[in-house]
Order: structure tokens, then sequence, then C-alpha cells
């Protein structure tokens, strides 16, 4: 047995299958090749890619010959669904997750990951429900839709995101849970995680202190979010999906900062994933019973 220490004793650590994967949107404003690079010197469990304007985040070829390289996976494709992205991989929002299908298909990638339609995609917004289910039945590769954020202007919620930027309340078989965006939107991830159960798939770990219409992608650990507490939640419940850390450097120094950055997030991240039920009371009697891990 091993040693006591203030009555209670270290079980042996389990942590889950759940990869812990780096976002390319980390790097920037470096480029997708970094990403690769950065991911394997660190000892990251694969990359998301997030096609934005890079042309290399958006060329399968190319990103096949970094995977190679650098003998990093990739895991999950970020469908171009941002504002800045309206234009890549044309402006036709069912051609866009088509073609981000082919491609996570081509390269052995799960997830597709994509954002409710903008208020404005009328005909986009009616069908995504049924038309998202519709693709889903063509493919392995799951869809999984993120939670977003109300957008406030002189405190008043204008709405950006048709039917909801929270798909918790909606249909969807798979959804992504971004914990920067729960800090903007002033929601409970625990609280969003449970109500999920097996339909969330996917998480984009990231922090944030809550601030009105800033998205801010901190480090876990430097803002407000339950970061190693949803990730000890994932580990007790044998979450096998992905933890993406999607988090902003770019105001980081110079690389060497950038690349610090990064390694605390991914050490947070091991680290609150290993500590998940490892604290075990023993009574007086020398009885071992499991303490709640808090």
């Amino acid at each position: 047995m091993a040693p006591e220490r203030n009555g209670t004793i270290p079980a042996g650590i389990r942590v889950p299958d759940a990869p812990i994967t780096l976002s390319t949107a980390s790097v920037y404003p470096e480029k997708a090749p970094s990403a690769f690079e950065i991911a394997a010197l660190l000892g990251y469990d694969g990359v998301e890619i997030m096609v934005a304007t890079d042309p290399v985040s958006q060329d399968l070829n190319v990103l096949r010959r970094l995977s190679d390289y650098h003998e990093v996976p990739i895991l999950s494709i970020h469908a171009p669904c941002l504002l800045l992205t309206q234009r890549v991989w044309g402006r036709e929002p069912w051609g866009k997750l088509k073609r981000s299908k082919e491609v996570a298909e081509e390269l052995g990638a799960k997830v597709v990951v994509v954002h409710p339609p903008f208020r404005w995609q009328r005909e986009y917004a009616r069908e995504f429900v049924e038309g998202l289910a519709r693709m889903q039945d063509e493919t392995d590769v799951v869809f999984a839709v993120e939670n977003m954020f109300p957008v406030r202007a002189r405190g008043t919620e204008v709405g950006m995101y048709s039917p909801n930027w929270n798909p918790v309340e909606l249909d969807y078989p798979n959804v992504t849970l971004d914990l920067s965006h729960t800090a903007v939107s002033g929601s409970d991830p625990l609280a969003m995680a449970a109500e999920l159960g097996d339909r969330l798939q996917h998480v984009h770990l990231a922090d944030g202190v809550g601030i009105p219409n800033r998205d801010e992608h901190l480090v876990p650990g430097r803002g407000g979010q339950p970061c190693g507490a949803m990730l000890e939640k994932l580990a007790d419940d044998g979450y096998g999906g992905h933890i993406v850390l999607e988090v902003n450097t770019r105001r980081a120094a110079d690389r060497a900062e950038r690349i610090e950055d990064l390694a605390e997030a991914l050490a947070f991240a091991r680290l609150h994933l290993a500590a998940a039920g490892r604290t075990w009371e023993v009574t007086p009697g020398g009885e071992v019973s499991r303490r709640g891990s808090g």
C-alpha cells in the first residue's frame, strides 16, 4: 500500500483516452506549419486545422505532408465559419461544410467543428438542423456544433446567430463546448456539459474573465472559467472525445514566449486530467474508500 499522507493515499493515475490537440489558431500570427512544429516539439497528441485565410490551412496536400513530416496527426477540422473566412472555400455555407467533410475524410480527421448560422444566412439557418443531420448520415466524420455567445450593444443582446448561439438547447446530436465562449456568454460550462451528456464530443479548452463581446481565449488557469474542474469531470466521466487547446498567443513577445504559453496550456490539461479521481480516504480502521475529486 502506498504511504499515507494526511489520512489519504494516492490511487493509480488513470488518464482518459481523450487526445489533447493544438489548434492552428493558437499560433497566430504564425501560420499552420508552425502549429505542427510546436505540437511535435511539446508532445501534443495532434492538431486541429482552423481553416482560415492562411493558404496552407486550405491545402489538403500540404497539410498531409506537414502531418507526415512532423508525425503529428490531424484529428479535427474547424470549418471556415468566421466572419473573416466568409470567402474561404466559396461563399455557399453548405459547400464549406461539404468541403470540410471531404478534407477530414482524406486526412483521417474524426471531427468537423461548425458554428451555428449567422442570422442573415436565412435559408441556411432554416435548413441547418435537418441538413446537418442528412450530412451526418453520409459520413463517419462527426459534425460538432460549437456554442457561441450573444453579442451585446448598449446592454441589449443582438441576435447574431440563428436559431440560437447555444447548441445545448437545440437538437444537435454532437456539440463542441468552448470555455472561452462560455466566459463571454456568462454560461456555466459544467452545467452545460452535464446537460449535454454523450452529445459532448469535442472541447475547446481556453479561459476568459467574462468581458462582454470579448472572446479572450486565455491560457487555461489565467481567467475565471472552471477549466481544471471541467477536465476532471471529463476524466471521471470517461470522456473519449478531443480536448483542443484553442488559445490566443498573439500578444506573446516572441516565439519563445508563445511556445512557453502553449507548453503551460498542455501541462495544465494533462495535470487536471490525471488528477481526477485520485484522492482516496483512509478510515481509522484502515479501510480505503474514494473521496470526491471536488
